[in-house]
């Protein structure tokens, strides 16, 4: 029988987790994680890498005008903070009590809910 392997990469983000931003504009601000794009390895944070964007008119919007938005960030300058410790620190993927992969801390070795 053939092994069928997941096409999608394992990332050490995702949606919810408080992320530090290392490099960029943003870099050092923290925020919440509220969507990632697993095909592009890229993550929309809260509040960080805003952009300006240009609306025309719309029947839903008839002013249409000038809009700030969240735009996406490359998970490698993303680093998970610690919901213990308060710091950023790395992760790794070991086998939990029930014997499915979860996140630890490299940092303290806790495991990571989420």
């Amino acid at each position: 029988m053939e092994r069928k392997f997941n096409k999608q990469p394992k990332l050490h983000v995702k949606t919810g987790d408080t992320v530090k931003v290392l490099s960029g504009d943003d870099k050092g601000k923290t925020g919440k994680i509220l969507s990632v794009e697993l095909q592009k390895n890229r993550a929309i944070v809260e509040g960080l890498n805003m952009v300006t964007k240009h609306v025309k008119p719309t029947a839903a919007n008839p002013q249409g005008g000038i809009e700030k938005k969240e735009a996406p960030i490359h998970v490698s300058n993303l680093m998970l903070v610690d919901p213990k410790t308060g710091e950023a620190t790395r992760t790794g993927r070991k086998r939990g009590e029930n014997g499915k992969l979860v996140r630890y801390s490299k940092k303290t070795g806790e495991v990571i809910n989420g």
